[in-house]
């Protein structure tokens, strides 16, 4: 079964760490990723850019529109993700359990099962 491990940011809290903390999140999630790869459970995964730095595309009149910054208003924003290949759900959640951000109060990492990829859908 494949699970999305989103990691959901808050700029606030990220700027309130120390230098130590923030090495020590990014330590962990070497840490992680070696876990991963080593158990075969690792399909990819990608960190995002700044919300600042996206676009929101829409079409209008069959002409695509283009306005900068998040869609949405909002104190929190995506900032990578994991795509894993487990077991279970409860598997997924255990591997997620184990992203050094869950430690961190205002930092959020959410499960979520792939419905479908590629055009299969997931049993």
């Amino acid at each position: 079964m494949q699970f999305l491990i989103s990691m959901h940011i808050n700029p606030a809290v990220l700027d309130a760490l120390t230098d130590e903390e923030k090495a020590a999140i990014g330590e962990g999630h070497g840490r992680f990723i070696a876990a991963l790869k080593e158990s075969g459970e690792l399909i990819t995964t990608q960190a995002l850019v700044d919300p600042s730095q996206a676009v929101v595309v829409s079409v209008r009149n069959g002409q695509p529109v283009v306005t900068d910054g998040p869609f949405l208003e909002s104190k929190e924003y995506l900032g990578g993700f994991y795509l894993v290949d487990c077991e279970d759900k409860e598997r997924a959640i255990e591997l997620a359990a184990q992203i050094p951000d869950t430690a961190i109060a205002g930092l959020g990492v959410e499960v979520r099962q792939v419905m479908f990829a590629d055009g299969q859908l997931e049993a």
